[in-house]
């Protein structure tokens, strides 16, 4: 991944779309996964990602060229880069799998985003993504990506400057014992926390421009990409149903031969 030769920033920001986090979660009838005939939507923490290059491009101005969302999934993925491109992106990748294909592992992610960055002519300089998606919450593509590309990451981010002069991005993570300040040369990856914005609404206006803006398909033959599960998921189960009342869990603790003890 090379930075512009231009100091004009090119900004990738991958997309997943992912059933909607305010959807109750079921287990599908044959157990091998969620019920997935669900209301469906952009996984929130690649909003944030989204809404993040948006704020770059109105703070840095003209240092920003191009924002490119890019999503892996079946043909009604395309509704979810039509919320980015509404959000502010510039134009899009869709990278189609059939609806009946399983979801990609994050190592399959990555590589497939790292033929889609070395097509790229201008280059990438920052590629803004979040940290996990709420369905699988694997949390691993971005430290893959980094990692097969050979550059710079910083993970968890809550706060984020770009020096366009200097080449180099300053970004704030989270860590366990407080708060981390990274110094990044471009090309860098980004994985975006919660803490980090709030995402706007698209306007109807944007909506409707959004409608208007180029989006590039193509297959994971074209890129060269196998994106066949390497795990294999044995069975899916809903988690035991929780005690529904106090009196239930006190019955069930003398049932055990557990009782109080008296002072």
């Amino acid at each position: 991944m090379r930075p512009s030769a231009v100091r004009l920033l090119n900004i990738l920001v991958p997309v997943k779309r992912a059933v909607d986090f305010a959807v109750k979660i079921r287990v599908n009838p044959q157990q091998t996964g969620i019920d997935l005939n669900v209301k469906h939507s952009m996984n929130p923490f690649d909003e944030i990602a989204v809404e993040e290059a948006v704020r770059l491009r109105e703070r840095l101005k003209d240092a920003v060229k191009s924002i490119k969302v890019v999503t892996i999934g079946p043909p009604k993925a395309a509704e979810t880069l039509r919320t980015a491109l509404a959000m502010g992106a510039d134009s899009a990748i869709h990278v189609e799998i059939p609806e009946d294909a399983p979801s990609p592992e994050p190592l399959a992610v990555a590589k497939t985003l790292r033929e889609l960055i070395a097509r790229q002519k201008e280059g990438v300089d920052l590629v803004i993504m979040g940290k996990q998606a709420i369905d699988d919450d694997a949390g691993q593509t971005g430290q893959m990506l980094a990692g097969i590309m050979d550059c710079a990451q910083a993970t968890f981010a809550s706060k984020v400057e770009v020096d366009v002069q200097g080449k180099v991005a300053n970004v704030t993570r989270e860590i366990d014992g407080g708060m981390e300040e990274l110094k990044c040369r471009l090309p860098v990856v980004i994985t975006t926390d919660l803490r980090l914005n709030e995402p706007r609404y698209a306007s109807l206006p944007n909506i409707m421009k959004a409608k208007k803006k180029p989006i590039e398909k193509l297959t994971p033959a074209d890129l060269g990409v196998d994106l066949t599960p390497r795990l294999e998921t044995l069975q899916v189960a809903e988690p035991p149903k929780r005690v529904a009342s106090v009196d239930e869990l006190l019955a069930r603790l003398k049932e055990a031969g557990i009782t109080a003890k008296q002072a």
